[in-house]
């Protein structure tokens, strides 16, 4: 039996790669597998657990058949590794950090892939957004309009979504994560 492939997303800020660490250690306890991106962008900058390498050699691993998925979002390279098939073909579970913006050709690839979209009350987005100094406050509210955007498209494209709200403490969305991985994806 093949594995399910659970795609993350969700707003910059909203605490992906925080669930990711927080639950990494019982979800591979549970056998499913975490997808380590390649991204084009330098190691001090990450900010997860992602490879970082330059945009030749993203480009160079992309035309050797390196990634299973990849895709541009702000400038940037990212690139899940083609090892998730075989992880998938093995009967794992696979989690992906993955991109709203590509959703629909990922989706194309793995039609059966579990959508599971982390959300994150729009005050306390905007704080932790602010708070990182990347972006003006224009920016930052144009940011937030983006995601009630597609937050409210994705809901209904998409009935068997999984939102999880990441505003109060991360360990109430790793329990909630895990309890949803529980019970077959529909």
């Amino acid at each position: 039996m093949a594995g399910r492939l659970i795609y993350l997303i969700g707003p910059s800020g909203s605490g992906k790669d925080s669930l990711l660490d927080a639950a990494r250690e019982q979800l591979t306890a549970r056998g499913c597998r975490i997808a380590r991106r390649v991204i084009t962008r330098s190691a001090e900058a990450m900010g997860e657990a992602a490879l970082a390498v330059s945009a030749a050699q993203f480009e160079q691993m992309r035309e050797d058949g390196a990634f299973a998925l990849h895709w541009q979002a702000n400038g940037l390279h990212y690139g899940i590794p083609r090892v998730i098939d075989q992880w998938l073909g093995e009967g794992h579970d696979v989690l992906v950090n993955g991109s709203r913006g590509y959703l629909n050709t990922a989706r194309q690839r793995y039609p059966d892939l579990q959508v599971v979209l982390l959300s994150v009350e729009q005050d306390i987005l905007r704080q932790r957004l602010l708070a990182r100094g990347r972006e003006s406050q224009e920016e930052v509210e144009a940011r937030l309009a983006r995601n009630a955007r597609f937050a409210s498209e994705a809901r209904e494209a998409d009935p068997g979504l999984l939102v999880l709200d990441n505003s109060g403490p991360l360990a109430d969305t790793v329990s909630r994560l895990l309890a949803h991985l529980e019970r077959p994806c529909s």
